[in-house]
């Protein structure tokens, strides 16, 4: 098929300041540009991302057909075998349980592009000097922006940033977003993982996609970020929309491969002591006062608090499959429970054996001991002292006070109670 458009692309994904591994993946040919950004902590997201784009990449070759449905059904079928393979990974390794990753795709067949998106990495467009965000964020914070609980502003530093509520970990399947973009000659595509865009705002994007060629604005985007302070490995990638003719004339364009980058790369070497381990750590001059990461070991016997305690990226996915043993876990909490509630009926049935009442029984006055309420089919008082007193003998007053329940202090009061309603009765019949 003849496509009269073409993608001059770049990719880059950098480790970062912060973190020792890199979880990001991504993916840049000439017909498709993919981010994965993994989740999972010490579950190994960089194993899901990287899973995630070795079976996405298949999606790079020219269109079959030129129908927006059958380009929307590749990707669906493309993230969804990638599902598949993260669950086999973590049927054959326990270890893995947990890990899961982001995923926006944008399949391109030569006039538009075919977006698959779950998770919080991001597309953009940027045409005519104006930058439009394509996707949206399935995470926590996003949910709260379309409620007008928060702004995006306040988004960036709300503490629960970093929770998306979708992604593709094998046990799940989510449902992903789905849409057809057109493309013209000049406009500019921008994928790029949370890194990025959770630390640099859509006017400081712009002002960078405006520069130079996708090498250029790529570079830009990843030091940019990382001066912004972002704390997260950063993986951007930048397209130009071309003619076929400018992409034949420019050996440049001509002569692109395909590009993988980040954990499925797998080209992340350990240093030497002194080396910079981040591709732009040490392009400014003076002391910044930033620290590389630290490779070794803690050592045995030294006890050490995170500054952390949770690492946003161990607990960034919210509907986490459950983990292994976690019906022993089950187990023990609800015995915990169950004994937790037995000594509460436990003390409250004990107390109950200190209270009496004065009451009725087959028309005499009786003590009761408990309380004067029942439970449905369960009683909480038992009959203990039956006296002479009958009740129709007593005044309508105390005669109905007496079938209501008198409640008394204690055992004492109630015999007092019973020897008071004695003198109040009145003579038998014939009594002279």
């Amino acid at each position: 098929m003849s496509s009269p458009l073409r993608l001059h692309y770049s990719a880059i994904s950098d480790v970062g300041r912060v973190r020792k591994d890199n979880q990001d993946s991504g993916y840049a040919g000439p017909w498709l540009l993919s981010v994965c950004d993994g989740v999972g902590g010490a579950a190994r997201g960089d194993i899901a991302s990287s899973t995630a784009i070795q079976q996405l990449r298949e999606l790079d070759d020219p269109p079959a057909d030129d129908t927006g449905s059958g380009l929307l059904d590749r990707v669906t079928d493309a993230l969804h075998e990638a599902h598949v393979r993260i669950g086999r990974l973590v049927d054959a390794d326990p270890a893995l349980n947990g890990t899961s990753t982001t995923a926006t795709v944008a399949l391109f067949d030569g006039s538009r592009i075919g977006l698959g998106h779950v998770g919080d990495s991001r597309a953009y467009l940027f045409r005519d000097g104006e930058l439009s965000q394509l996707t949206k964020d399935h995470t926590f914070v996003q949910s709260l922006i379309d409620e007008g609980r928060i702004t995006e502003e306040e988004s960036r530093v709300h503490p629960h940033r970093n929770l998306i509520l979708k992604a593709l970990d094998g046990m799940h399947e989510a449902e992903p977003d789905l849409f057809m973009i057109e493309l013209v000659d000049g406009d500019r595509v921008f994928l790029c993982s949370d890194g990025a865009c959770g630390v640099l705002d859509d006017g400081r994007l712009a002002d960078i996609l405006n520069m130079g060629s996708p090498d250029f604005a790529a570079v830009e985007l990843v030091r940019a970020s990382l001066e912004a302070g972002s704390s997260d490995n950063v993986t951007c990638i930048v397209a130009d929309v071309v003619t076929e003719e400018a992409a034949l004339a420019d050996p440049e364009i001509a002569g692109l491969e395909p590009l993988l980058v980040g954990a499925a790369a797998e080209l992340r070497r350990r240093t030497p002591r002194g080396a910079k381990g981040s591709l732009f750590r040490g392009h400014r001059s003076g002391d910044t006062g930033e620290l590389d990461p630290i490779e070794a070991e803690i050592p045995e016997g030294v006890h050490a608090i995170p500054a952390d305690p949770i690492d946003p990226e161990t607990a960034r996915y919210a509907p986490r499959p459950p983990a292994r043993f976690q019906w022993i876990k089950r187990v023990l909490v609800l015995a915990i429970v169950v004994g937790v509630v037995w000594v509460g009926v436990a003390a409250a049935w004990s107390w109950t054996q200190d209270q009496y009442f004065v009451g009725e029984q087959d028309g005499s006055v009786v003590i009761y001991r408990g309380i004067n309420t029942d439970l449905p089919g369960v009683s909480l008082s038992s009959l203990y002292m039956t006296s002479d007193v009958e009740i129709e003998r007593l005044s309508d007053y105390d005669a109905g006070r007496v079938r209501d329940g008198i409640e008394v202090a204690d055992l004492d009061a109630a015999q007092e109670t019973v020897q008071s309603l004695a003198t109040e009765m009145s003579p038998t019949d014939g009594a002279g």
